[in-house]
């Protein structure tokens, strides 16, 4: 039998992993350079801590069993009620705010589409115990600093901003919507813009039918292409100092006013945002917002909390349509190579000292013709090739080669060993 991975879930070669190893690089220096903290939690967890968030519906969407201690037990398809879960054991004891990021990887039962597999890794930053709108400001620039550090401009990524207070306060009171259908009717509206089909199929089921209401939100979802009137209402207040605030940090070139920007789950209170490439070809590259409740819901305290999600493969497209396919780096430094067996021993000797020392060494693992070795060390990617033959040995010394000149200088095995630079 042959096997391959499982529909959805990814092998990582060499080559893909250097390019998601760059990418993770890049979420930490950012995330550290913004003073966040980093946590993890278990991938596998109580099913009810997904259900009691979203409801019993998303169970389909979850790798999920029965363990062998006979608990309802999911594979994570999302890190944020991990975090609640894990603020509330220790709020009391935690300085406020607040500043974690983590790095899981997540797993959900879903469609295959572009952008969108089983499982990926995703960068996490989340602020709990502030309220203002500074906060989202901070988590939104954060994200904004990771596709800057991965080098793209405002004319490539843009970050879409809403307000869900400003939605929920319209439609209550113009358009008659109830508080327990808000929930409904913000996830069809989250939909309009890409699968108007369904959204409005998904409004109507949110209204109970109500045609009239139906078609005055469908009205209402046209409005949200001018966010101009939108902006200037009361409830925008904390948006527009949202906004102000990535204007203050150089980054408001970034940044654009979008209400057709809602997010689907229910459990965003505030402002939430979207993170996309201004060709607008891909999936959302991040999403997040203000979820004030959730802490309270899933482990009985009250503090606020922003924060977003950013996967791995989305970003990781948006890089392979500009840089091409991944290639991997070179893999060692150093290649050391000898000319007979007797010669060995001083070569293995000299490759562990250079390891010591933190350079990437490799050498041939069985009796090699040095040509043959040599090959090798260019495969490799390795910049030197260090030679060590009877008459080097004899001398104390070795030959270093510099494999893209084919510049040689004898030195000593221990300078070598001790302090000879391989730049």
């Amino acid at each position: 039998m042959s096997f391959v991975a499982l529909p959805g879930f990814r092998d990582a070669f060499p080559d893909a992993l250097a390019r998601r190893r760059r990418i993770f690089d890049v979420w930490r220096q950012v995330a550290t350079r913004y003073g966040f903290e980093e946590y993890d939690g278990p991938p596998l967890e109580p099913l009810e801590l997904y259900t009691q968030k979203s409801g019993e519906e998303i169970v389909e969407q979850l790798y999920t069993f029965t363990d062998k201690g006979g608990r309802s037990v999911a594979l994570r398809p999302e890190m944020t009620p991990t975090l609640a879960r894990m603020v509330a054991q220790r709020a009391a004891q935690l300085r406020k705010p607040i500043r974690w990021f983590s790095i899981p990887q997540l797993f959900r039962y879903e469609r295959q589409q572009r952008g969108r597999l089983r499982e990926h890794f995703q960068l996490n930053m989340d602020i709990i115990g502030e309220a203002g709108p500074l906060a989202d400001a901070e988590v939104i620039a954060a994200a904004v600093d990771v596709v800057r550090a991965l080098g793209f401009g405002p004319g490539e990524v843009r970050v879409r901003v809403s307000d869900r207070r400003v939605l929920a306060e319209l439609l209550t009171d113009e358009l008659g919507v109830r508080e327990p259908e808000l929930p409904g009717v913000l996830t069809a509206l989250d939909k309009y813009e890409r699968a108007g089909a369904a959204a409005q199929a998904g409004l109507g089921a949110a209204l109970g039918g109500d045609a009239a209401r139906t078609e005055g939100v469908a009205r209402f979802a046209a409005r949200l292409r001018d966010p101009a009137p939108l902006l200037a209402t009361p409830a925008a207040a904390p948006l527009r100092a949202c906004v102000g605030h990535l204007a203050a940090t150089g980054l408001g070139a970034f940044v654009e006013v979008d209400f057709r920007v809602v997010r689907g789950l229910a459990y965003y209170t505030g402002i939430v945002f979207e993170l996309f490439d201004a060709k607008r070809e891909l999936r959302a590259i991040c999403g997040g917002g203000r979820y004030d409740n959730l802490l309270k819901d899933v482990g009985g305290v009250d503090l606020p909390c922003v924060g977003f999600g950013m996967g791995d493969v989305v970003l990781g497209e948006l890089i392979a349509a500009r840089d091409g396919p991944a290639a991997g780096s070179p893999a060692v430094d150093v290649f050391v190579a000898v000319v007979g067996a007797e010669d060995r021993p001083s070569a293995l000797a000299l490759a562990h000292a250079l390891r010591e020392r933190g350079i990437r060494v490799e050498f041939a693992l069985r009796t090699q013709a040095l040509g043959k070795q040599l090959e090798l060390a260019a495969a490799r990617g390795a910049r030197h090739a260090v030679v060590i033959g009877p008459s080097e040995r004899e001398a104390g010394e070795a030959v270093v080669r510099a494999l893209e000149t084919g510049a040689e200088a004898r030195v000593s095995l221990e300078h070598l060993a001790t302090e000879y630079g391989f730049a």
